[in-house]
């Protein structure tokens, strides 16, 4: 027997024993491994129920803001600029100037109807007066002519006066009494001008004060104003444009009261409440700032359905396509202040669904007003003064 053939018994011994050990080596690594997975199943499931299941994020978000359109309220063409894009004005600062030389006009023949009417008011007052005496007038004569007649009857009956002064005397009282009745009507007619008011709110005194207070707009409304704060964006008008009104000049957009419009999909709607806190996280600034809010209100349908060509889904080619909401979330204008954000901005939106007992609909109608401007009330006021002005300057002295 050669060398080789006796190593050969030795070696098929080793492997056996090898062989026989493999069995117990690959079920502990078996369990290894089952455990792991058990584990990181554990550790998932630990990871979606404490923090997966209590929120729902998306980055189809946009932040969202007022875009208030400036337009001209009257027709004119354009004689200076005062705002351009990126600046911020405040509200009421003047941000166009039209030529004021047609408005100016009216509202010179506006304040010149105006005391023309007061001082008319004033002539039927005197007329009034006037008219009153000529009723006392008229009764005075009345009187004197029913006095002489009674002082004659008796003659008549005595036979000491004629028949005909008599009857004259009684032609005369007649007469007298007509005039009355006709200086009566004339009183009646001449007070029913201005009976129970004064000059100020007397009806022709009233509309031609509506009608100066509304000159008195338009050569205000020459000088378009900003009704809110903010940045202008979007200039459009140039010197020397004839605008019409209506038609928009530049855009003023407040960034203060912004807010953010988080698209989510249909399936993330179904835990999603009203008054959710939310976190906001956005590209222009990545995780420098986190912006906290709330959601303050679904959208009433998704956004495909208020597109300017609505999917038309009652064809034979449909393909479903997953659907999303815009979901109104608020923001804190403290952080706005520290970081501020523009309009369109991209952001990342997470929102807490843990309390999920809210309501989806607000079930009250706002209270507040979404937006308001003081800025036109202002001007209506000041017409107001105005128009009173020009009626006590055509008042009588010892009445303004």
């Amino acid at each position: 027997m050669s060398a080789t053939e006796t190593d050969r018994p030795s070696v098929d011994a080793n492997d056996s024993g090898m062989a026989a050990k493999d069995p117990a080596k690959r079920r502990r690594a078996l369990l290894i491994v089952a455990a792991v997975f058990i584990l990181a199943g554990l550790a998932w499931f630990a990871l979606w129920f404490f923090v997966f299941s209590t929120r729902v994020k998306t980055d189809n978000a946009y932040v969202g803001g007022n875009q208030v359109a400036i337009s001209a309220q009257v027709p004119g063409t354009v004689v200076a600029i005062l705002a351009d894009d990126t600046q911020r004005v405040e509200a009421g600062q003047v941000l166009v100037r039209l030529d004021p030389t047609d408005a100016k006009v009216r509202l010179e023949q506006a304040r010149s109807a105006l005391a023309q009417a007061v001082r008319g008011v004033r002539q039927q007052t005197s007329s009034a007066s006037s008219a009153d005496a000529q009723v006392d007038a008229a009764r005075l004569a009345v009187q004197k002519a029913d006095a002489d007649l009674k002082r004659h009857l008796p003659l008549l009956a005595a036979h000491a006066e004629s028949p005909e002064i008599v009857q004259h005397l009684r032609d005369g009282l007649a007469q007298a009494r007509a005039a009355l009745a006709g200086a009566q009507a004339q009183s009646a007619a001449a007070h029913a001008a201005i009976e129970g008011t004064d000059v100020a709110r007397n009806p022709g005194v009233m509309q031609a004060r509506a009608n100066f207070s509304a000159a008195w707009i338009a050569a205000q409304r020459n000088a378009i104003y900003a009704p809110v704060s903010g940045y202008v964006a979007q200039r459009s008008v140039q010197l020397g444009n004839s605008v019409q009104p209506g038609q928009q000049l530049m855009t003023v957009v407040p960034l203060h009261d912004l807010w953010v419009e988080a698209n989510f999909k249909e399936s993330q709607l179904r835990h999603i409440r009203i008054g959710q806190p939310a976190t906001v996280v956005s590209d222009l600034y990545g995780g420098d700032a986190v912006f906290h809010g709330k959601v303050i209100g679904l959208g009433a349908g998704t956004g495909s359905v208020f597109s300017l060509l609505p999917a038309q889904n009652a064809t034979g080619n449909w393909i479903k396509v997953v659907q999303r909401v815009p979901v109104r979330i608020s923001l804190d204008n403290t952080e706005l202040d520290k970081h501020p954000l523009r309009v369109g901005l991209s952001s990342e939106v997470t929102i807490d669904i843990t309390n999920d007992k809210g309501s989806v609909l607000a079930t009250t109608p706002t209270q507040q007003p979404v937006a308001q401007t003081d800025v036109y009330t202002q001007m209506a006021a000041k017409a107001d003064a105005e128009a009173a002005r020009v009626i006590r300057a055509n008042l009588p002295r010892d009445a303004r």
